[in-house]
């Protein structure tokens, strides 16, 4: 029997859990969390990562965690056990007109993306996220609930985007750029670009100096 597994029973783990269960029907659905391996969530069988790794059949996997250095982490051990790669995508998402979704993806309910775009790898757009035209996003990016981003922005790997944030839209030859690793706050208006490894805050976003409380 093929297993599709979610790694993290915490809480968007089992957000995420009962968009795979409306879609995907006779295979085995698990949770993977060492910690809580040998128990149920929700009704859901936990395992370890090592256990599903040993497993026989077609094994596939997504990653409901928000840390991207551990998404990837986890991505790179288990597709070089054999494993693949599954995205998740809620019915009522909405991908309209040549877009490129890499692979790995979890788009939350009332999730969209509009129009030639091009997302990379593990990419997370959770409740109300949405990607407008022509933007550029790395991997392992995470979007929390609400972010808008809008057309003509680049987005570099591993970028995490708080919820409510607005990302003013760019030109195209002027694109907004985030850079990799950037981290923008919750409820920031992003109208410049950020330099890679920098948090924003506020509105208008301002980077976010060390020792500062916001």
């Amino acid at each position: 029997m093929d297993t599709f597994a979610i790694f993290g029973a915490g809480g968007f783990g089992r957000e995420v859990m009962p968009l795979v269960a409306s879609t995907i029907r006779g295979s085995r659905l698990v949770f993977i969390d060492d910690r809580l391996a040998g128990t149920s969530v929700n009704g859901f069988e936990v395992i370890s990562g090592d256990e599903f790794a040993g497993l026989d059949g077609d094994r596939f996997f997504n990653i409901a965690i928000a840390g991207s250095q551990v998404r990837e982490t986890i991505a790179n051990r288990m597709i070089a056990a054999g494993a693949k790669p599954f995205s998740i995508y809620a019915s009522n998402t909405l991908s309209l007109t040549n877009n490129e979704i890499g692979e790995g993806a979890i788009m939350c309910p009332f999730s969209m993306v509009t129009s030639n775009a091009k997302i990379g790898r593990f990419f997370h757009a959770n409740l109300y996220s949405y990607v407008a035209h022509d933007c550029v996003i790395g991997d392992f990016v995470t979007f929390a609930p609400s972010v808008h981003c809008n057309g003509a922005v680049v987005i570099g790997d591993h970028a995490y985007i708080g919820t409510g944030a607005v990302i003013k839209q760019g030109a195209s030859d002027r694109p907004i750029v985030i850079g990799a690793g950037a981290i923008v706050g919750m409820g920031a208006v992003v109208t410049k670009s950020v330099a890679p490894n920098t948090t924003v805050v506020g509105n208008p976003a301002r980077v976010l100096e060390r020792g500062q409380n916001g």
